[in-house]
């Protein structure tokens, strides 16, 4: 029994405390950077339309193609962090996005900057996010990933919750003081960023992998499941606002959202080693399961219902979202960055493809006058898609134990790493 203990692996609370300084800012930044950006982008439609009198078709238009921006750049930012360096990806990345920011605030004076200004904004995130992801399991033994990720993914969602709620009353009334001091936050998180350790793994340069293109080295099954969960879940995202409003009220929306926020801060984190420990396949299987109940409680219309399919919805995405960006990393023979970028655009082809397919499908039911079968067939789709994810088993190169973290792997800069990474 005391060997057992002995290997046992580390809890929550036991891995968390291993964090660095440099590692416990960048999760603060986890919840800062969120918390400025949904101060401001998801009212960008309301912003646009009504404060500077663009057309819904126009801001529809604009919103697609930043969105697309957001997820499928994150390839980009993956392969730069492997040329460059991950602190200097996140430092450019945040005075790209400050930039936007301050394009926002002068926007109020020449409306057409918007646009331009709210893409700079979006490239700042696809180029930070594979990055800072990087950074923070960097040099991290395979056991502790899972809980640094759900960490960050759970510092991430607290600032989305908390953005909105702040701003709201501010959009429209006072949306100069508001970009003014979502600008003042980019700078001071930019500067903390600036002062990292240049030392840490992943600054030296490329990995001993070598760099290559840009889906080089790509792992195949978890980049379809994740692009098929992203695709699933984004009728989830999308459709629901108009869903539950026409049923129940804003208010209420406003309030499934925060429980799905809420979940995913309290129940990812100590979930995350018993994810980790799932075997793959299972874990599609019931994170796609808690897709399907989901999606399919949300056909009956109640509040009680939306309530409880968003909840299944996102206890679904918990498993999936972690358990795809696990297999990849374990999967590809590239560096961090690189395999997280590569994740994002899988990201952003599910959302763009439910975009499409989904409205054209939600519109249909609109027009016949029931949309409440939109949310059986997307949740006939998580049953019925997934399967052929596992009909062809490409072969994969998988890392050596002796290469979990992937970085800078030279005797001097192993030597060279963070106390505690």
């Amino acid at each position: 029994m005391p060997d057992e203990q002995t290997h046992r692996p580390p809890g929550l609370r036991q891995a968390l405390a291993t964090l660095s300084g440099p590692l416990r800012f960048l999760l603060f930044s986890s919840f800062l950077i969120p918390l400025g950006s949904f101060m401001v982008l998801p009212f960008m439609s309301v912003f646009l339309h009504e404060r500077l009198g663009m057309g819904l078709g126009t801001v529809g238009v604009v919103l697609a193609v930043a969105s697309l921006v957001q997820f499928s750049g994150g390839v980009v930012g993956g392969a730069m962090a492997e040329r460059v360096g991950l602190r200097r990806t996140m430092v450019w990345a945040l005075v790209i996005r400050t930039v936007g920011f301050i394009g926002l605030l002068l926007a109020l004076r020449w409306p057409p900057l918007a646009v331009g200004a709210l893409v700079l904004t979006c490239c700042g995130a696809a180029l930070y996010l594979p990055a800072n992801k990087a950074y923070l399991v960097n040099g991290v033994d395979e056991e502790r990933r899972p809980a640094f990720l759900s960490a960050g993914n759970a510092a991430l969602n607290a600032g989305m919750a908390v953005g909105p709620l702040i701003a709201g009353p501010f959009v429209l009334s006072s949306p100069g003081w508001l970009f003014l001091s979502v600008t003042g936050l980019f700078v001071m998180v930019t500067a903390g960023h600036a002062r990292l350790p240049t030392e840490a793994a992943g600054e030296t340069g490329p990995t001993v992998h070598g760099t290559g293109g840009l889906l080089t080295g790509i792992a195949g099954l978890p980049f379809a499941a994740n692009a098929l969960a992203f695709y699933l879940y984004f009728h989830f995202q999308h459709y629901l606002a108009v869903y539950a409003v026409e049923r129940t009220s804003s208010q209420f929306y406003s309030l499934v959202l925060l429980l799905c926020f809420v979940l995913v801060i309290v129940v990812q984190p100590p979930a995350s080693g018993l994810i980790r420990r799932m075997p793959y396949p299972l874990a599609l299987a019931v994170g796609f399961a808690g897709l399907a109940a989901g999606l399919a409680t949300l056909a009956i219309g109640t509040t009680w219902a939306l309530l409880a399919g968003g909840a299944l919805v996102t206890l679904g995405d918990i498993v999936l979202f972690l358990k795809n960006d696990l297999e990849a990393l374990r999967r590809s023979p590239r560096s961090d960055a690189v395999v997280f970028g590569q994740q994002r655009l899988a990201a952003g082809l599910g959302a763009c493809a439910s975009g499409v397919l989904g409205g054209q499908l939600y519109g249909l039911g609109q027009g016949l006058g029931d949309t409440g079968w939109f949310w059986l067939l997307a949740a006939g789709q998580c049953l019925l898609l997934p399967p052929l994810l596992l009909l062809r088993r490409p072969g994969v190169r998988r890392r050596p134990p002796s290469d979990l973290s992937k970085g800078a792997m030279t005797t001097d800069d192993t030597n060279r790493r963070v106390p505690g990474r």
